[in-house]
């Protein structure tokens, strides 16, 4: 009889992230929302295929939607392939879409997907509200990051 801790954990799938989201964008707020997908898709996903790049998000009729995400076929669906860039239904309450949407109505905000991952088994979305930065700004924060960089480097040196 195996004991109580002997039992495997299902680990969970990496999730997939938006780097470039952080690097281009401040990021106010965050949320999370589902995502409405086919069968494949979710296989797919939970391969770790697919790709946020040059993802982003629009609410349109008081719906939210993900435009442009790049989700791969699953290589094991032969009839029932799903399309790599269509739009996918995020969901929401009423309320959350609605504010998020005056939000993004602002001068110079923008709805963007920051990560794709499961949560109880289901796919959720982190959407971020947020302001793009300007070219001295990701210049800034390269410097600062190099500096840091060799200033660590230096301390491990000495001991």
């Amino acid at each position: 009889m195996a004991a109580k801790g002997d039992k495997k954990k299902s680990e969970a799938p990496h999730s997939i992230q938006n780097r470039r989201a952080r690097f281009d964008y401040n990021i106010l707020e965050s949320h999370e929302a589902g995502l409405a997908l086919l069968g494949s898709e979710v296989k797919s996903l939970y391969l770790g295929k697919g790709h946020l790049t040059d993802a982003y998000c629009r609410v349109t009729n008081g719906e939210l939607w993900l435009m442009n995400a790049d989700i791969e076929p699953y290589e094991k669906a032969s009839v029932f392939q799903h399309e790599r860039r269509r739009d996918r239904k995020l969901l929401m309450h009423r309320k959350e879409i609605n504010v998020l949407e005056r939000k993004s109505l602002e001068k110079g905000l923008a709805l963007i997907p920051l990560a794709l991952y499961f949560k109880a088994g289901r796919v959720k979305v982190e959407v971020g509200l947020g302001r793009g930065k300007a070219a001295y700004d990701k210049r800034d924060k390269i410097a600062k990051d190099d500096e840091r960089r060799e200033i660590e480097r230096a301390k491990s040196l000495r001991f």
